[in-house]
């Protein structure tokens, strides 16, 4: 078993007018045992076996705007390895979990601005 994960933003570029979902960063192959992700995580140090794709800026790693109010993040337990999908887009690392899913869960990470607290 192994793991991918993905970060989009759903509500982007504003959340009372969505347009898109924005890609922050899409991973694959990581192991179950993984304990984590550190913040401002460099490629070289994903956990052993971890591939990444592609964000919506075209690169890999974390990335993107400030999203407006949170993030949405999905993992999926794979019941196999993924073959190397050579920096695979969200959409082309979704068609390659087909029928490969054992479980998914999603967490919504909403926040303020600081410019929004009051």
């Amino acid at each position: 078993m192994n793991l991918a994960w993905i970060a989009d933003d759903a509500d982007a570029p504003d959340p009372a007018a969505p347009k898109m979902t924005w890609v922050h960063w899409v991973l694959y192959n990581m192991p179950p045992d993984a304990d984590g992700l550190a913040e401002d995580l460099l490629s070289e140090d994903l956990p052993e076996g971890t591939l990444e794709g592609v964000n919506d800026c075209n690169r890999p790693r974390f990335g993107g705007p400030c999203p407006p109010v949170g993030h949405f993040y999905k993992i999926h337990a794979l019941d196999t390895m993924l073959p190397n999908l050579r920096r695979p887009t969200k959409a082309e690392q979704e068609t390659a979990m087909q029928g490969q899913i054992l479980a998914h869960a999603e967490l919504i990470g909403r926040y303020p601005h600081s410019n929004d607290r009051r």
